[in-house]
């Protein structure tokens, strides 16, 4: 296994201090990172058919189970795939990629099949949980592979053309791909490491918000991994130009996109 921290040195790699409690039983949950780079080594399907056991294994609100996934395997496929996904090599060398998909077609033609219509679908409140559903399943699918020592990334970029992903995948009406992940055995070359997190006291308030937050202490610790990638910022200012509406990669036509697949109508 690449990636072998202690469940109190990942502790400390996120929180800048040594925990105080007990954390058995946590070691694959806390090491978490992003896998970039992949070992060109194969995953059986009888591996990944328990990975995705684990993901419906998760829990879906009212078991409506609003999402998919789908493998993409085939070479040219794959490729076609990575240059959607803003042409990130990780794409084209996991062993396996998924699309995971917020998915209301499945219910919708049972419904129909039963006799009943499903015209409550386009609410916000469905399209809601098909987002929670698929996020989810995709993250006990990553967590269960992490488990087994594979590591994973999920691709964002997966949204930046919908439309394109759509006609790749032959996506019907009723879904649409939320986000994508590479799963893969991580190459004795990866180096990346346990990212700084928030303190719990800036994430976690007790019985109300606390409006007076502040993430000063967190740019403090966040500064020598920025260092280290040669970038001269702060969390604040890379996070806030993230959020400006000006770096985009496509998405901002989204809710367009969304509403022309039935999501969010009302």
């Amino acid at each position: 296994m690449l990636f072998s921290e202690t469940a109190p040195e990942a502790w400390a790699s996120r929180y800048g201090s040594h925990p105080t409690q007990s954390l058995e039983g946590l070691d694959a949950f806390l090491r978490h990172r992003s896998v970039r780079r992949f070992a060109p080594v194969s995953i059986s399907e009888d591996t990944v058919a328990g990975l995705m056991a684990a993901a419906q294994s998760a829990s879906t609100s009212s078991n409506l189970q609003l999402w998919s996934a789908i493998s993409v395997q085939e070479p040219s496929r794959r490729a076609a795939m990575a240059e959607l996904c803003a042409d990130q090599k990780q794409v084209k060398d996991a062993a396996w990629f998924f699309a995971f998909c917020a998915d209301h077609y499945r219910l919708s033609m049972a419904a129909q099949k039963a006799g009943v219509d499903p015209k409550g679908l386009d609410y916000a409140e469905f399209g809601i949980m098909a987002i929670i559903d698929v996020a989810l399943a995709a993250e006990r699918f990553a967590c269960a592979a992490e488990a087994q020592g594979y590591g994973i990334c999920y691709i964002g970029a997966l949204r930046n053309q919908p439309a394109e992903v759509e006609r790749l995948l032959e996506l019907p009406h009723g879904t649409f791909g939320a986000f994508g992940m590479c799963l893969g055995v991580p190459a004795d070359s990866e180096t990346a490491r346990i990212k700084p997190r928030l303190k719990q006291s800036q994430v976690w308030f007790r019985e109300t918000y606390d409006a007076d937050v502040s993430v000063d202490e967190y740019e403090l610790r966040m500064k020598p991994t920025y260092e280290r990638r040669g970038m001269s910022t702060s969390w604040a200012s890379h996070s806030g130009i993230r959020a400006d509406g000006e770096h985009m990669t496509g998405r901002d036509v989204l809710l367009d996109y969304l509403h022309k697949q039935g999501f969010f109508l009302r």
